[in-house]
């Protein structure tokens, strides 16, 4: 393997990343740029796990505020993360990396269910794994699901890509030009500070697990391998409790 900082490494992307500009929907041009990046990654010889959100399709928190029920909101966004994963394994495939799309909602037509051993078989295969279906569960956001599958799997790294945000800041540096970036946090200064970086549930659960996470804009071609080769860009959050 290539000297990386990062050998094994959950990759988490938003929905609302595969539908570019449109702000709607799956963008194919956009799911050929991401799945170029990850392949950049995978020629280095790492081992990837991807859990990508679904907003760019449905998000269940809205359906819930629109007065629908929150568990059965939560599962129509938990199947438009498969759709996306299945999209983003075609991307992926055209490019000559193999990939398992591998769900926690069962649909064997289309997809493996999610086993733990199975899935890091298919890594150490050199194969890239996404793990849709958030954690199967309502009420669970897909960074949740990212923190639960990178302590399964035990992953060096969560990387968190971000759409045109380059880190973690004290404030929105779209709307406040005095926005403080932090090059390093803890996972306490997460919880301290209210910054709304990832939910409450994943920061703890990454926390309790020393998981780290790496906060980057995805947007800049390259970034995603200058992460895992160690390159100091965007905000790093340290998993311990420390």
């Amino acid at each position: 393997m290539t000297n990386v900082k990062y050998h094994r490494v959950v990759l988490k992307l938003s929905g609302e990343a595969l539908a570019g500009e449109t702000g709607f929907g799956i963008h194919p041009p956009v799911i050929k740029e991401i799945a170029a990046q990850i392949k950049q990654v995978h020629d280095l010889g790492v081992q990837i796990g991807v859990v990508v959100g679904g907003g760019n399709i449905w998000r269940g928190e809205t359906g819930a505020e629109l007065g629908m029920d929150r568990a059965q909101a939560d599962s129509m966004g938990m199947l438009a993360t498969i759709m996306n994963g299945l999209a983003l394994q075609d991307g992926l495939e055209h490019l000559g990396v193999e990939v398992r799309v591998q769900t926690s909602i069962d649909m064997r037509q289309v997809a493996e269910p999610y086993i733990r051993r199975r899935a890091i078989h298919h890594m150490e295969k050199g194969r890239v794994v996404i793990f849709a279906g958030g954690t199967g569960n309502p009420y669970f956001s897909t960074d949740s699901a990212a923190a639960l599958r990178a302590a399964e799997i035990d992953a060096d790294v969560i990387l968190m890509a971000k759409n045109n945000v380059d880190g973690v800041y004290n404030a929105d540096p779209n709307k406040d030009p005095n926005a403080k970036k932090f090059d390093e946090l803890t996972q306490l200064d997460i919880l301290n500070k209210g910054l709304k970086v990832m939910d409450s549930t994943a920061s703890s659960l990454s926390m309790d697990n020393d998981i780290p996470f790496v906060v980057f804009n995805m947007a800049e071609n390259g970034n995603i391998k200058r992460v895992v080769e160690g390159e100091k860009i965007g905000t790093t959050i340290s998993g311990g409790k420390e």
